[in-house]
Parts: C-alpha cells; structure tokens; sequence
C-alpha cells in the first residue's frame, strides 16, 4: 500500500498524441526529439511554454505530430523528473 501511496494522476496522451525525449536543444524555440514510434522528429516549443516551462535535454515531454508534415510536432506538456520516473515504472515510455 506505501509503494501505491506515492502514485499520481498524470496526464496521458490521447489518440493524436505520444511521448518524446528531448535529445537536443536547437534554439529558437526548437528541439530534436526521439518519439515514442521510435521516429526523430524536430519539435517546437510554442509561445505559452517558452517563458513559463522550461525544457530541458533528457526531459520527456508529450508531442503532437504534425499531420501535414509528420518529421515535426509540436510540444504540448512536459513532465517533471519524478513523474517521468513514475511513467517509466508503468511502462509507458519506451524512450530515454
């Protein structure tokens, strides 16, 4: 029951959405990113994250690809260290 205590509601992706990690740092509000499908995809971070919610390399973040051009998605959530460990012990993340 302790180890149960501890489990948060996170945020789950949804039909159009998957996890990512964060492999490199492109500037400009740009990162490359390693899906959950196993693609590289370059990511953007859009203007209500860029001055609230740092982005890190190795952070795991939820994407959504883009459906015209599917080599770049746009960044929707990050998750902090703790919840990303959480997602990893279920499962979830094949990534990182």
């Amino acid at each position: 029951m302790s180890e149960e205590s501890g489990r948060r509601n996170l945020r789950m992706p949804t039909d159009d959405e998957q996890f990512a990690l964060v492999t490199n740092m492109q500037g400009y509000g740009r990162v490359r990113l390693r899906c959950n499908d196993g693609e590289e995809r370059m990511g953007r971070i859009p203007g209500r994250m860029r001055k609230r919610i740092w982005i890190r390399e190795g952070d795991i973040v939820l994407v959504e690809p883009w459906d015209w051009q599917d080599e770049k998605a746009d960044i929707v959530w990050r998750y902090d260290n703790q919840d990303a460990e959480q997602l990893r012990e279920e499962g979830h993340i094949t990534v990182g």
